[in-house]
């Protein structure tokens, strides 16, 4: 797949302890990224932060050790692409009915390519 210039980079912001049919929804999304054949995605995992509640700080310091830390979903792709996988990932997030913030940003696709297997 060649992908280069103006694209369109998603970002979902949930909870590490946010589940979908006893799977983590992170799981759920990047699986259905996958299926829809989106360039690839990365889940990141934060060290701190807090959601819409902002109730609690979630933290990964040793004292206070949370098992709900944040995780920043990234998927690059066309606009087209981005906007059609849109529903889906809303979808997922009324379904476990978490706190999540989605995010759509101009990106500037650099290079994009497959490495070469060993």
């Amino acid at each position: 797949m060649k992908l280069a210039g103006e694209g369109k980079l998603l970002r979902v912001f949930l909870g590490e302890s946010d589940k979908l049919h006893h799977r983590p929804l992170y799981e759920v999304i990047v699986l259905g990224a996958r299926e829809r054949g989106l360039a690839g995605a990365t889940v990141l995992r934060g060290v701190e932060g807090f959601g819409a509640d902002s109730r609690v700080i979630h933290t990964a310091k040793i004292l206070r050790l949370s098992e709900d830390l944040p995780i920043v979903i990234e998927i690059v792709d066309t606009e087209e692409r981005i906007r059609e996988f849109l529903p889906d990932v809303e979808k997922f997030v009324e379904e476990a009915g978490c706190g999540a913030m989605i995010t759509v940003e101009k990106a500037e696709i650099i290079h994009y390519s497959a490495g070469k297997k060993s």
